[in-house]
């Protein structure tokens, strides 16, 4: 048994997303667990160096969480031949530029979504890193969520029979910064800084859609600018530029060929009445089921009830006890980490990994489906973006 060291240039975390679910939840973590465990019993210890701007909060950060090397100068990170994988999680409009220079670097690539603000953006780094021959990935947590897990072996399982539809309801209240403080930042609602719910949420539906339930063939989608003035982190009135809403109709290719259909609402201006944040509700000829993060319940055909609709009286039936909880059956870690575990084993043992930069494009591909959907205010058909090997 041996220990590989595996530099990563770590930029963008010193943000919310990077900070909580990629450095201090996933990095650190794998550090403080002794790194990942490889097939033949060796190990690889990540050594990040923190990138970022503003040299004394990426030094606090480094500092606080037992990490030695930071830096404000990414020219020279990127030059050093010791570090071989860049990971971005800064801004969307950052993102194209900073991963061609990295790929022109030689490193690999591993970064959230989206991968850019607009298709062709996405594709020329797909290019990019298809020339240069470097192992690439993008974040796509949600697959990893345990409420998800639960629904693919649903699914794997036959449990649902053929499937039929999918109801996504995902959202909660985003404060407008006047009677409570704001949670998410600013440039979330202006267009022009790649502020947007459909930019931030859609890619993240493409590949929970094509993975669970079937490969996204058409799209309905209608945006909206619900709160058309937020405060900022100074508390000053700004116009929201972007959408805060998304309400949106898939048509999709199930796993059997039948056709599902996929209805997805996301907001940041609902309040929430629901198991959680985000529910998954799926419909089959033999059962259905509803998902949320971590947990999943599921009503199987025999054991149906049969409603009685009868708006004269107050109604009876406990609808909630009527479903069964699917049981626990593996630990699942952190959704984040148990995929940069998957890439640091792919960039170390060529492990297989198929959340690639193309899958990311994917993503982008149905944001501006969707956003041409709502400006003509039709049906798009999403061809197919890449030839089936």
């Amino acid at each position: 048994m041996s220990t590989q060291r595996l530099g990563i240039i770590m930029h963008g975390v010193t943000g919310r997303m990077g900070m909580n679910q990629h450095l201090i939840r996933s990095i650190v973590a794998i550090r403080r667990q002794g790194g990942v465990a490889l097939a033949n019993g060796d190990r690889v210890m990540p050594d990040p160096i923190l990138v970022g701007r503003n040299l004394d909060k990426i030094k606090a950060l480094a500092q606080a969480h037992g990490i030695e090397r930071c830096t404000d100068d990414l020219d020279a990170a990127l030059a050093n031949p010791e570090d071989t994988v860049f990971f971005d999680a800064g801004t969307t409009q950052m993102r194209p530029d900073l991963l061609a220079r990295a790929i022109a670097a030689g490193k690999h690539i591993y970064c959230e979504k989206p991968i850019a603000t607009g298709l062709d953006e996405a594709l020329r780094v797909c290019r990019l890193a298809k020339d240069a021959g470097i192992k690439h990935g993008v974040v796509q947590d949600k697959l990893f969520l345990p409420g998800l897990r639960k629904l693919d072996m649903l699914r794997r399982s036959g449990f649902f029979g053929r499937m039929l539809s999918v109801r996504i309801e995902f959202g909660y209240w985003v404060f407008e910064g006047d009677l409570q403080p704001i949670q998410r930042p600013s440039w979330n609602y202006r267009k022009e800084d790649g502020g947007g719910m459909i930019l931030d949420m859609v890619c993240h539906w493409r590949y929970v859609l094509d993975n669970l339930f079937g490969e996204v063939q058409s799209v309905s989608c209608l945006g909206a600018t619900h709160i058309p003035e937020r405060l900022d982190e100074q508390g000053q009135p700004y116009e929201a530029t972007a959408d805060d809403a998304a309400y949106a109709t898939f048509e999709l290719k199930g796993h059997n060929g039948e056709p599902v259909i996929a209805q997805v609402n996301s907001s940041w201006t609902t309040r929430v009445r629901r198991d959680d944040l985000v529910t998954f509700h799926v419909d089959g000829t033999h059962g259905s089921a509803v998902a949320g993060l971590t947990e999943c319940v599921v009503q199987p055909r025999v054991s149906t009830p049969r409603p009685v609709w009868n708006p004269d009286e107050k109604q009876k039936m406990p609808f909630m006890e009527q479903w069964q909880t699917v049981p626990d059956t593996e630990t699942c870690d952190n959704g984040f980490k148990i995929q940069w575990e998957h890439f640091i084993r792919h960039v170390v043992a060529d492990e297989p990994f198929r959340w690639t930069l193309e899958e990311g494009a994917k993503g982008v591909q149905l944001v501006e489906t969707a956003l041409q959907s709502w400006q003509e205010r039709r049906w798009v058909d999403v061809p197919a973006l890449f030839p089936k090997n």
